[in-house]
């Protein structure tokens, strides 16, 4: 159905969903379909937390699909989930796999969240010098104490909103256009790429 959707609108989409590879082990997994109805494949979640009202240890395991970046009709898109954003790795790995556009959907509720969530997008934005699109669920669950504060938004490499923040209470469409020369022009300016040190990492990857 929606890769049906996907080609008579064209456009292209990212469908967070509930993965179940066999009896017993499921991912947090968000699937991305081109414009054409093609699908192109698939990230799982890396980084699953067990906090209060997201015990999500007890559903879903680890995801084992590295760091995909998708080569559709709107640019090369990554994706990392909600609780990932926490995490600066995944972020740069997506920039060093060549990502233009990272999306992050979220299903995220109000506290200490709703403060960061106007910083690490934008920080990840222009650490790595792409666009974010910051997708976050909005409203209060029915069968929980989680109230979702919404305030999608896309965020372009120099960490400036693109157009406005949406309602953190009502369910909204967010369109907005994406200068995507801004990529090379930042780029260009600023060579965090270029100016890696990876021999001096080490210490992120240990365990």
């Amino acid at each position: 159905r929606f890769q049906r959707l996907a080609r008579e609108h064209g456009i292209v989409l990212v469908l967070p969903m509930y993965e179940e590879e066999q009896p017993g082990v499921l991912y947090n997994t968000a699937a991305v379909i081109d414009a054409d109805g093609s699908y192109l494949g698939k990230y799982r979640k890396t980084h699953i937390p067990q906090v209060r009202g997201f015990w999500e240890k007890f559903y879903f395991r680890p995801g084992n699909s590295g760091w995909p970046v998708f080569d559709t009709a709107v640019g090369k898109v990554g994706v990392y989930i909600c609780y990932d954003r926490h995490f600066p790795e995944g972020w740069r790995a997506l920039g060093l796999e060549g990502a233009e556009i990272v999306f992050n959907p979220s299903a995220t509720s109000r506290g200490l969240s709703g403060y960061l969530w106007q910083l690490e997008q934008p920080a990840a934005a222009v650490a790595n010098e792409y666009f974010v699109g910051a997708i976050n669920r909005v409203g209060v669950e029915e069968y929980g104490d989680n109230d979702f504060y919404g305030t999608s938004y896309f965020v372009d490499p120099e960490a400036q909103f693109v157009g406005e923040v949406a309602s953190d209470k009502e369910t909204e469409l967010v369109v907005r256009d994406l200068d995507m020369a801004k990529l090379r022009e930042v780029r260009d300016r600023w060579q965090f790429y270029r100016d890696r040190a990876p021999g001096a990492y080490s210490p992120l990857t240990a365990p």
